[in-house]
């Protein structure tokens, strides 16, 4: 699982005084970093290898504005050109919300995606997690 401590901004606030729901696409990508350095280590957007083709979001709880979050982040499946990632977000020790986001391992130069290197499978492979 890769982790990620966010401190909500008092702009993420909605009128109802809670995070708005169109933050947390925005921190669960916040939390893919370490999966985006595996790819791209030095992350230039000259070489950049990830495409999202897909994401949802369940939101589950109210997030707050004054308490920290934890973007937990954890590989779902890994294809043969693309992965599957499964997220969660809580705060206080409650499950907030949660995701899944496909991303395919793509290049830009050829206009086409490629198999993901046995390496980054082999380190993807030790974030697996099982869940429905």
């Amino acid at each position: 699982m890769f982790e990620k401590i966010i401190d909500p901004r008092m702009s993420e606030t909605d009128r109802a005084g809670h995070i708005n729901n169109t933050v947390i696409p925005v921190w669960f990508e916040s939390g893919r970093d370490e999966i985006f350095k595996l790819f791209t280590p030095d992350l230039s957007k000259d070489d950049w290898k990830m495409v999202i083709i897909n994401f949802n979001v369940d939101f589950v709880q109210q997030i707050y504005y004054g308490k920290n979050v934890q973007v937990k982040t954890w590989i779902k499946e890994i294809g043969n050109t693309s992965l599957k990632v499964y997220e969660e977000i809580h705060q206080e020790g409650k499950l907030c919300a949660k995701g899944f986001a496909v991303y395919v391992n793509f290049n830009f130069s050829e206009q086409k995606s490629e198999r993901i290197p046995d390496d980054i499978r082999e380190k993807l492979s030790q974030h697996l997690v099982s869940v429905e």
